[in-house]
């Protein structure tokens, strides 16, 4: 067991050379000083530029990929906004809802018929959308939510709440959301504890250990609760209350949020650990005896927990504090770090069975990138600053966003990640928007 020793953090200007409290009129002059570096930063501006340029190429995930995927598509959504044509984006919005099937779900992505070309045993397929075929990696429980997100997100930047009432099939896409909602509760939903499960992966992974594939609920998969699948569901209730003009539905919305934060935090958050359990299982663990689960920090699970509002800003600087720690101890490059400590070698079947590969400790700005965009939400600008940079430096090294990175910084998977692109324009959108604020 690896015992990781954290000192209590000390917050941004947070005290003076004396040890008292410093005021907000000496605080301005640092804020100014680094409001003017990050305006002033040209690699904020090469980077974003290059992640609208992949991102104008379309929709699907990135190079490698032909499928239009909901979770990464959720991550872009902002960005493509600024360089496609709104009835580009919302069509596409839109064929996900075509797929729906008829028990209510949805799938991970889609690809037009002369592009499936790869071996899969249950393609999605719906009149609805004749030329296109869905597919979804059943062991996550994150499409619903994403392509809720998705919609919550294109409406606020577009005003176009219209789409709520768009017809597809005969069924509203508001109605259609709210399907996909009891679809969860109905078959995703534990009712002991409270909470959504899918089967055990690494994080945010669609990665099962058991069978080489990985990627579809089967006979040896193993049921498990984390913090990523419910605070993603948290955070698609928060877009439906945001965006649906119905007050009797937002209510009730919220009710169910307040539900699943409470039992996330009461079930998910150890509290003395000031950390995320990885996972409750409610039938068998799959984890061989002598290996603690409980060591690991969950690095994306805990960021889009802060978004979904979970954690208090002193525990935001915490974990954050944990993360830059553990980014030193693995010897990896950025708070992009999956998950640390990593599973045992041959835990995970195929590419992840070592250590530090894909989602087994591999380095992904697609959700490092949500890290830094949260810790800019909550003010917390000069770390969000430091710990970028790292993201941005191998962008302009590599005039590229790769899927992920290996020891050494090394990329791997795609060389046109527009998930990874779609993060970090965001974010430094955040950067500019603040700077511009603290700058006098």
């Amino acid at each position: 067991m690896i015992r990781l020793t954290y000192f209590p953090y000390r917050l941004l200007l947070c005290k003076n050379q004396a040890g008292h409290p410093t005021t907000k009129a000496q605080q301005q002059p640092q804020q100014q000083q680094l409001a003017a570096q990050i305006l002033a930063d040209s690699s904020l501006t090469m980077v974003d530029n290059l992640a609208k340029d992949i991102i104008k190429e379309g929709f699907n995930a990135g190079s490698g990929y032909s499928q239009i995927w909901a979770r990464d598509f959720n991550t872009l959504i902002e960005t493509s906004l600024e360089v496609h044509s709104k009835e580009n984006v919302r069509g596409a919005i839109l064929i996900f809802f075509a797929l729906q099937q008829k028990n209510d779900e949805m799938v991970d992505g889609y690809v037009v018929k002369k592009d499936f070309t790869w071996n899969d045993d249950t393609p999605y397929y719906s009149d609805a959308a004749p030329g296109h075929v869905g597919f979804k990696n059943t062991v996550e429980t994150d499409q619903e939510t994403s392509l809720i997100q998705l919609v919550g997100k294109y409406i606020k930047k577009t005003g176009d709440v219209e789409l709520l009432q768009e017809k597809v099939a005969g069924t509203t896409v508001l109605v259609r959301m709210e399907k996909m909602i009891d679809y969860l509760l109905r078959e995703r939903f534990n009712k002991k504890y409270g909470l959504l499960w899918g089967a055990m992966t690494a994080d945010w992974g669609d990665v099962q250990p058991n069978d080489s594939f990985g990627c579809d609920w089967n006979e040896l998969s193993d049921e498990a609760i984390d913090v990523y699948d419910n605070t993603m569901f948290m955070i698609a209730l928060q877009y439906l209350i945001e965006v649906v003009p119905d007050a009797q539905k937002a209510a009730q919305w919220a009710k169910m949020k307040k539900g699943i934060h409470e039992n996330v935090r009461k079930h998910l958050w150890d509290a003395k650990q000031q950390k995320f359990i990885p996972h409750i299982y409610p039938g068998k663990s799959p984890i061989p005896a002598g290996f603690d689960e409980n060591t690991i920090h969950y690095h994306g699970g805990t960021a889009v927990a802060i978004e979904a509002g979970l954690l208090s800003k002193k525990e935001i600087a915490i974990v954050n504090q944990q993360m830059v720690e553990n980014v030193k101890l693995s010897g990896m490059p950025s708070i992009g770090l999956t998950l640390y400590p990593t599973y045992p070698d041959g835990f995970f079947k195929g590419g992840m069975a070592k250590a530090y590969q894909y989602q087994n400790g591999g380095d992904w700005t697609w959700f490092g990138g949500r890290m830094i965009q949260q810790l800019i939400a909550n003010g917390f600008v000069k770390e969000a600053y430091e710990e970028v940079r790292p993201m941005i430096n191998r962008v302009v090294k590599n005039q590229g966003f790769y899927e992920w990175y290996g020891k050494g910084d090394v990329p791997d998977g795609s060389g046109k990640f527009k998930g990874s692109a779609g993060v970090l324009s965001k974010a430094i959108l955040q950067f500019r928007e603040w700077a511009v604020e603290n700058q006098k």
